[in-house]
């Protein structure tokens, strides 16, 4: 008897408390799990300014000795006039549209002689889409590609 009543009077008050934000699935207000998130703002933005390092293995590039090196860092400033636009949507960083960033050298690494003839024309591109890699690092007057790099990180 007593649990009949209270099943009696907890079924009511359940109902009368639970949360208000059962809909129907036939209701045109509903938003289709495809149609959520279209909304925001895109943003194609232009590298003004910036800063580039390059972590080399000497032995490598040589072709000497162990592929197991210590590590020299190139550090580059992106020059001011570079085409190099980036796509942000809603505030955060989406990728990068094909272009290219003019390197500025900023130390002195004893480096092999071609890529020391190149280094004030040194380029980092965005490459097509239908390439192997995301980006590379190429002499801006040759278009010898030095380095290719796989992520855009």
């Amino acid at each position: 008897m007593f649990r009949s009543i209270l099943t009696a009077l907890t079924l009511p008050l359940l109902l009368l408390f639970a949360p208000t934000n059962i809909h129907s699935s036939n209701s045109t207000t509903n938003k289709s799990p495809a149609n959520q998130g279209r909304s925001g703002t895109l943003q194609k933005m232009i590298v003004a300014s910036g800063s580039v390092t390059i972590d080399v293995n000497l032995n490598r590039l040589n072709g000497n000795g162990p592929t197991i090196g210590k590590l020299k860092t190139l550090h580059f400033a992106v020059a001011p006039n570079s085409l190099f636009p980036i796509l942000v949507f809603n505030n955060v960083l989406r990728g990068t549209e094909p272009g290219s960033m003019a390197l500025l050298p900023q130390n002195s690494v004893a480096l092999p002689a071609a890529l020391t003839a190149a280094l004030k024309r040194l380029a980092i591109e965005k490459v097509g889409w239908s390439e192997p890699f995301d980006m590379a690092v190429r002499d801006a007057m040759s278009g010898f590609v030095f380095f290719n790099v796989e992520a855009n990180l």
